[in-house]
């Protein structure tokens, strides 16, 4: 299944109150691989932004006068997000005001176009409850390089999420596009003899043990008493 990673910037923070989207920026992944096949667009929400989301995004005004509305890129956004997987941060967020635009414009709302919606905020807090897990604390969580990230922007926001969307299910350390070259095979690896290694044991010391308890408690209290490992019997 393709897989979009995608983002928004807005006019503000709620989409029934009348703020727009004013940017959306999608990165396509296929087998967990950046294809290159990526969506950008700039858009005029036909009112101001909040000083506060200025701040944040940086997008003047002035700069989305001339740029398209909805209506005019809805097409094009909707049969590129086609039957795919979306991966969002704080999903519900981008998804109302993606629902609200095309709202406005008689479409139905985003569920009806793609496969599935996956909030990866909500997958980074069952992997770390009760830690920061905003975009920029993961990107320094799992060695995502982001220091060009001085403001929001969309399409760098969905790039960097895409790489951090990748660690969190454990893939590759980075995202690199294949672009041709030599690539090894199953039959170009050479044989390793496994049985003339010897492995040393280690042994967690009492300070290692006392974090891991804390570390499996706080996720035992995130799942509220659900996790598998507190009912098998030592």
């Amino acid at each position: 299944m393709r897989q979009i990673v995608l983002d928004t910037e807005t006019t503000g923070l709620s989409a029934e109150n009348g703020d727009r989207i004013i940017e959306i920026g999608c990165v396509e992944l296929m087998a967990r691989k950046l294809t290159g096949n990526n969506k950008h667009f700039y858009l005029n929400p036909g009112r101001d932004s909040h000083e506060d989301a200025l701040k944040v995004h940086g997008i003047s005004n002035e700069f989305l006068k001339d740029k398209p509305k909805f209506a005019a890129i809805a097409d094009e956004l909707l049969d590129y997000l086609q039957d795919a997987e979306i991966i969002i941060h704080n999903a519900p967020f981008d998804v109302s005001f993606l629902n609200k635009e095309l709202e406005l414009i008689g479409r139905q709302g985003i569920k009806h176009c793609v496969a599935k919606v996956t909030d990866s905020l909500m997958m980074a807090k069952e992997m770390f409850p009760g830690k920061r897990n905003s975009l920029d604390a993961l990107c320094d969580r799992l060695e995502v390089d982001n220091s060009g990230r001085t403001l929001h922007g969309a399409l760098l926001d969905a790039e960097l999420l895409a790489d951090v969307y990748i660690n969190l299910t454990r893939g590759q350390n980075s995202l690199m596009m294949d672009v041709g070259g030599a690539t090894q095979t199953g039959e170009d690896l050479p044989v390793v003899d496994l049985s003339k290694f010897e492995l040393p044991l280690l042994v967690a010391n009492e300070q290692e043990i006392a974090d891991h308890e804390k570390l499996l408690a706080d996720i035992d209290k995130a799942s509220k008493g659900k996790t598998v490992w507190r009912a098998v019997p030592a």
